[in-house]
């Protein structure tokens, strides 16, 4: 929840002005308010649009709530869902993140799935069966051609917003154990062809380390996506691996 129209209108045309690496997909995902502007900004550009988040229904008495026809009106065909804010402050279930999936695969949307551990997991050594149940509750009742249209960002809980990165070798095992039980429940082209993104604290200063394991295919940027230059910093470091 960043960015007014101003702000936001000074940030596209900032980034609109900037180079895009080669084989470097960009991705925003700016407010509801602002969609539309950046839609007009960035019809004939590289930069893709994603919204935040999405209500689970095609419509109906859900006063404060934006569908995926809505969405889709304004142009925009990605949407971000299940991420750790809206699962801990808005309570998301495993339930209501299956229900926002199958509602944004049947209006063709693409989706960045979140999943994600807690310090306390983490801390007990349950991080891994916490991010299986993730996946498997919200995504592992889709068939083997819905997944082209998934990207799974696997965001530590406990390096969000706080300055702490997971390191590199951690996550490159969370990733390698993403793909692997991704592979396990459909195939291994499934599983090799998955985008996982890795998410917390991810800056220019760690994000070309991060992006050279061999499963950590980009980023989910937070606090280091809200100026253009330090973004488009974290983008260019794919092109030095």
């Amino acid at each position: 929840m960043n960015h007014d129209l101003s702000e936001a209108e000074a940030f596209f045309v900032r980034l609109k002005q900037q180079v895009i690496p080669e084989k470097v997909e960009v991705v925003i995902a700016p407010s509801f308010v602002v969609l539309p502007r950046a839609f007009e900004l960035f019809r004939e550009h590289p930069v893709q649009l994603a919204a935040q988040n999405m209500h689970q229904s095609v419509s109906g008495a859900f006063t404060g709530e934006v569908s995926a026809k809505m969405l889709k009106s304004i142009g925009i065909e990605m949407v971000i869902i299940g991420h750790s804010e809206r699962r801990s402050l808005f309570n998301e279930s495993h339930q209501v993140l299956a229900e926002k999936v199958d509602t944004a695969l049947n209006s063709e949307m693409n989706i960045i799935f979140c999943v994600g551990e807690e310090l306390e997991d983490r801390r007990n050594k349950n991080h891994f069966d916490t991010v299986q149940k993730q996946l498997s509750d919200s995504l592992f009742h889709l068939k083997s051609e819905e997944w082209k249209r998934i990207i799974i960002a696997y965001e530590p809980v406990w390096a969000i917003g706080t300055g702490e990165t997971a390191t590199p070798e951690q996550a490159q095992e969370m990733h390698e154990f993403i793909r692997r039980i991704i592979t396990e429940k459909y195939s291994n082209e499934v599983g090799k062809k998955v985008s996982i993104l890795y998410g917390g604290s991810v800056n220019p200063g760690n994000a070309k380390e991060l992006f050279s394991r061999p499963d950590v295919d980009g980023g989910l940027v937070g606090g280091a996506s809200l100026e253009v230059d330090s973004f488009m910093e974290i983008a260019h470091s794919f092109k030095e691996n």
